[in-house]
């Protein structure tokens, strides 16, 4: 494959059904495409639109084949299209899916779920991250009638006015009641509180810091304990974003590991292995405050999304997908840290070994990283230049080697751009 630093162009300088997408798509899309599928933060050469996926493998509309380090952004957890899901989607498809009201399949996920993770006694369902989080927030100031939400800064929690990290649109009134500080600082969470004084409804946190662009840091369980008596003290509802890392750390909440429960969390991407769901699991002391809100969509009581949930968790259940994602991503970290070793190039391996982040140091606009990862797509393997990668289910042994076959040629790329 070759490009022209956008649209690529087959090896006799035709366009290819990527190109000709993008050109139908410019027409009647603001921007070809927007928000995370915007490639204008890619290295030429990268597909736009795909055709298809199975297990760890994914193919573009012009049949290349890549392994997928990126997952969907997150939500493939067991690999695409697998089979219990899939079948769990379509016996629910058959019988009804959007309807007058919801199947059983939403007491039954309820149910599941709330078994599942410690901290939950109740579940409210959506379809997207942003959906849930934001029902979070809007739930703890019911609960609390106060206005106030600690956020760390550079965080992601969603693409509405008042998470957004996009400016355009959105008004000063839309972040008057963020109070920000900052990811496994305690200190500077508690100057936080103290400028906020006695409005503070809530306090949202990632379970690690995985702010696009930047190395992930886990979280130091004393900071963790510290918000959980923070909001003890002050009666402010303690909030987990596990919509990016949820069912991938643990089975359970990401803090479940740590000891450190929240009041609220916030579910979606892998919790239907790339059905569209999101969800809300929360404390008795909050259920009243959560039916008091009133929260709906069009679309949010679906069903087929909810049996593949059901499917995903019972798959997870049954095997240690936990345990399999760390030892497949524990040899592919090794692997890169070998690799840049023995060339003299200065990486960072950051983040838990199932949702890996790779930098280069000293590296300028993601440069180097833009190479490595153009490398990387031309030889068959898909991942991201400046967001963390995912590991799934369905990845083995043998597709970590074909994937260090093709990143040792890219670290050759890498080390003569330094040069």
């Amino acid at each position: 494959m070759t490009d022209d630093g956008g649209d690529r162009l087959t090896t006799d300088g035709r366009l290819t059904t990527d190109a000709r997408w993008r050109a139908r798509a410019r027409k009647v899309i603001p921007g070809g495409l927007y928000g995370h599928q915007n490639v204008a933060s890619l290295p030429g050469g990268y597909p736009q639109f795909m055709s298809s996926g199975l297990g760890a493998h994914v193919w573009d509309v012009d049949g290349n084949e890549y392994i997928d380090l990126m997952c969907s952004y997150g939500p493939v957890l067991l690999g695409h299209r697998h089979p219990r899901v899939d079948a769990a989607a379509a016996r629910q498809a058959a019988e009804g899916d959007c309807q007058n009201g919801p199947s059983p399949r939403i007491v039954e996920l309820a149910e599941a779920m709330t078994a599942t993770v410690e901290h939950a006694d109740w579940a409210i369902f959506s379809k997207n991250g942003t959906d849930a989080t934001t029902q979070c927030v809007t739930i703890a100031r019911a609960a609390t009638g106060r206005r106030k939400i600690l956020v760390a800064t550079g965080a992601y929690h969603g693409a509405l006015p008042w998470c957004t990290p996009g400016p355009s649109g959105v008004l000063p009134e839309d972040r008057a009641h963020l109070v920000e500080f900052r990811f496994n600082d305690l200190s500077s969470v508690e100057a936080a509180m103290d400028a906020a004084g006695d409005d503070v409804a809530g306090i949202v946190v990632s379970p690690i810091r995985h702010d696009v662009g930047v190395d992930l840091e886990l979280p130091d369980p004393a900071f963790a304990a510290g918000l959980r008596s923070l909001c003890d003290r002050s009666g402010a509802v303690l909030i987990l974003d596990d919509v990016r890392c949820g069912l991938r750390l643990h089975h359970g909440s990401s803090w479940e590991p740590i000891g450190v429960e929240p009041d609220l969390s916030a579910w979606s991407k892998a919790i239907a292995n790339g059905y569209a769901l999101g969800a809300v699991l929360g404390r008795d002391s909050l259920a009243d405050a959560a039916r008091s809100i009133f929260t709906t969509g069009s679309f949010w009581f679906a069903a087929v999304s909810m049996a593949a949930s059901l499917a995903t968790l019972e798959v997870l259940e049954e095997q240690d997908t936990v345990g399999r994602t760390v030892k497949i991503g524990t040899l592919l970290r090794q692997g890169l840290s070998e690799q840049a070793s023995v060339r003299g190039i200065d990486v960072s391996l950051s983040g838990p070994v199932q949702m890996p982040f790779m930098t280069f140091a000293g590296d300028q606009d993601f440069a180097l990283a833009d190479v490595f990862a153009r490398r990387a797509v031309l030889g068959g393997v898909y991942l991201h230049p400046r967001h963390n990668w995912f590991v799934s289910g369905a990845m083995d042994e043998a597709d970590v080697d074909k994937v260090l076959q093709v990143t040792d040629t890219a670290f050759d790329d890498v080390a003569a751009a330094a040069s």
